[in-house]
């Protein structure tokens, strides 16, 4: 009869465990690395002077709305949410610019990125009785396209789609200075 044990010992048990420990601890580190990499990477700043990148987005009545069909309009593109007190707050002043400006070369595209896309939208834009045009974007889609750290943010473009302003923030939309501002882009 063979008494000899083929069994690893203890010590070479440990040492496997802890090779193996090693392995997986570094595998994790550069797979956790190379994910926040490319997220970094994919998030594009958009900066004034440069083209806005163009999207797509339904409306409240499912029609679709890209920012390419406004090209010779200035637009003021928002990006909000209904849970968010800044967004509700200078909504009523962004309905005051829309109508001053309204039928001159002039759009608003509010992109709303609320989870629930019409379903919490369209009670608010009827509670503030909101006339301009409202897309919805539940998936979220615009904020790496446009680099979006919170809301509100908002990027006015001009006629030809240049970014000439990128706002981070709420602001009063109907002041005297900032229509003039919108009225230089206008006559330009």
């Amino acid at each position: 009869m063979n008494t000899t044990d083929t069994r690893p010992g203890p010590s070479l048990k440990l040492s496997l465990t802890i090779l193996f420990v090693v392995i997986a601890a570094t595998l994790v580190i550069l797979l956790l690395r190379n994910e926040r990499e490319s997220t970094v990477t994919s998030i594009k700043q958009i900066q004034v002077g440069l083209p806005a990148p163009n999207f797509t987005f339904p409306d409240l009545n499912g029609q679709q709305v890209s920012l390419s069909e406004h090209r010779g309009k200035v637009v003021l593109v928002n990006i909000w949410a209904t849970w968010c007190p800044p967004c509700r707050q200078e909504m009523p002043s962004m309905q005051k610019l829309y109508e001053r400006f309204n039928g001159e070369n002039f759009e608003i595209l509010a992109v709303s990125i609320d989870a629930t896309g019409r379903e919490a939208v369209a009670p608010f834009v009827r509670t503030m009785n909101l006339t301009f045009p409202i897309v919805l974007d539940p998936k979220e889609v615009i904020r790496p396209l446009y680099g979006i750290t919170g809301v509100p943010e908002s990027f006015i473009i001009d006629k030809e789609g240049i970014v000439v302003e990128k706002i981070i923030g709420p602001i009063d939309w109907a002041t005297p200075k900032v229509f003039s501002f919108f009225q230089d882009l206008l006559n330009k």
